[in-house]
Formats: C-alpha cells, structure tokens, sequence
C-alpha cells in the first residue's frame, strides 16, 4: 500500500465536527472526483470515481446520511495498475439536483459553481473538512523516505486558487501549477506538509513523517560533521605534506644542524612524526609546548625554507 492510499484510509475514519463539515467534506468528493451527466429526460446522473475502498465507504455514507441518495457501487479491476476501481453511481432522483445545489456545485439556475462557495467553508472546521474531503479525492503525498511533496487534484485555476486561499488560512504556503489540463496545488517541505496532516486529523501519518524528518535531520548532521571532519583531515595532511617538503629543503640547502635548537627539535619532531597534529607534536616536545607555540616554530621553519628559493636548494645539492 503507497503512503498516499494509507494517510487516505485513516483520513476516511475521520469524523467532521458538525453536518456542516460532512457537507464541507462531501463537496470536496464530489467537486474533486464527481461528474455529471445529463440524460435523455433532463435528469442528472452522478458518478464519482476513486481508487481507494474506505474512501468509496465514506462517500457512500455521506451521501445517504445526509441527503438519503440512492446510490449503486460498481467494482472493476485495472489490469494495468492491478488495482481496483471503485465508481459509485447516485442515478437520476428528485433528491439529487436539490442535493448538489446544497453542496455548491450547482447554482439555483442548476449552473455549475465555478469555485469554492465561501458560505461552505465559512467556518474553520468546515474549511478543514473541505480540505480533507479534497485529500480524500484527489491527494498525493509522497513516501516521507523520498522528498517531501504533497499535491491537490483541482479541474479548473479558480478551484486551485481557492483551495490554495483555504490552506493559507492555516498557515500553509501551497503553489499552483498546470498540467495536462488539470491544475495541481502543491507543497514542498516536510513542514507544510506536516501541518496539513495535522489539521485534517492524520495523526498516524504525521507522526510517521515526524520520525522520518527527524531520522534525516540527524543523518544529514552526521553527513555535515563526517564531511568537515574529512575536509579538516585532508587539510592537515596537505599541510603536514607542505612541512615536510619545507623541513627537507632546509636539510639539503644547509642542514638541521644549522638550526637553533628549538627549531631543530621541531624539525626532527615533524619529519619523525609526519600524521601528528600541531597538538600532538606538542606533546611529544620536551619539555611539552602549546599548540600555538608549535604554530609558531612550525611557521617559522616554513619562513626559513621560503627564504632559500630554489637556486639555493640545487646549489645545496651540487655540493
């Protein structure tokens, strides 16, 4: 089962606080998954299409409960996806044209209701009912695993923009795009995405989403702090490298000998120890010197190599 099809399962259990949010939420069903047709006699057929069982369930159930339609479920299998599909059919009835006029697809002209009817949503549990019945239509959130991503089937701008305005109402900045003559109101980000799961009542999923997010913000740190560790490695090696090369000409233009004693000791402690920190060949002096003070010795052996140039280093090793 997809994490979208499991956030929709737990959704459908998820009971409105009011009629007022049932209506909300069957809107949304019927607005986002629902088609009419138009028979012979004049009467209106409707058709509501989804892939997920409890979701057939709830439509069916508000559907009698709050207006005491008809309705006929048929149940065919998708060879390609091997799935099934559930279309519930609410046949031509007296109660039905009454019913989607209350529901705010159609006007009192039976005209199609081109957005969102703000007298639906006026109430903020209804807003969030209508938002969980849209989920329930036209969802998809992508496995927390992968990226965060979640979307909103809409039909037409006009929906998208006012579904887009109702989750601005909670704090969640969703975007609208185009595609394939549907729009899509999406967000991106594990924050926004939670605060949906947590307002329309999908507390399983967030809290897996939760523990997901939380699993990769640690694993990034780790990532972050095995990466500079690393870097901070190489760059201590190079410079290790770098002393060494500078210690070595120093030896072949006028030898260690030449050098006062603290240096000298310095030397011998860096070409004896070529992995040690400035730390480390800190301790290993005697007697045992700060890191700044080897900083500083280390620093000046490198002066003193600069000093050479190359003409001295050959002319060195001529003789």
């Amino acid at each position: 089962m997809s994490f979208t099809a499991e956030v929709k399962e737990e959704l459908s259990r998820v009971e409105g606080r009011r009629g007022c949010c049932a209506r909300a939420e069957l809107s949304a069903l019927v607005r986002v998954e629902g088609t009419l047709h138009l028979g012979g006699t004049g009467r209106l057929r409707l058709e509501i299409a989804t892939e997920t069982a409890p979701v057939a369930r709830k439509t069916i159930k508000l559907l009698h409960s709050l207006y005491g339609l008809t309705t006929e479920l048929t149940v065919r299998r998708s060879v390609l996806h091997k799935s099934n599909n559930y279309l519930i059919t609410v046949p031509a009835q007296p109660k039905l044209e009454e019913a989607l006029i209350d529901l705010g697809i159609l006007d009192a002209d039976y005209a199609l209701v081109p957005g969102i009817p703000a007298a639906l949503v006026k109430r903020d549990c209804c807003a969030v009912a209508y938002l969980r019945g849209a989920f329930l239509g036209g969802g998809f959130v992508a496995d927390p695993h992968g990226d965060f991503h979640f979307e909103l089937t809409a039909e037409s701008e006009q929906v998208a923009d006012d579904l887009t305005a109702l989750m601005s109402r909670f704090g969640m900045q969703a975007k609208v795009t185009q595609r394939r003559g549907s729009f899509a109101v999406y967000l991106k980000g594990a924050e926004p995405i939670v605060t949906f799961l947590a307002h329309v009542g999908a507390h399983r999923a967030l809290l897996r989403t939760e523990d997901v997010r939380i699993m990769k913000g640690i694993r990034n740190e780790i990532n972050r702090l095995v990466n500079a560790e690393t870097a901070n490695l190489e760059k201590s090696a190079d410079a290790a490298m770098s002393q060494i090369e500078a210690i070595k000409a120093i030896a072949a233009a006028r030898g260690l000998d030449s050098l006062p004693p603290a240096l000298r000791e310095m030397a011998e402690l860096r070409l004896e120890n070529p992995d040690a920190t400035l730390k480390e060949l800190g301790e290993l002096a005697d007697p045992p010197l700060t890191k700044s003070a080897v900083y500083h010795r280390i620093r000046r052996l490198m002066e003193l190599a600069e000093g050479l140039g190359p003409a001295g280093g050959r002319r060195r090793a001529r003789r």
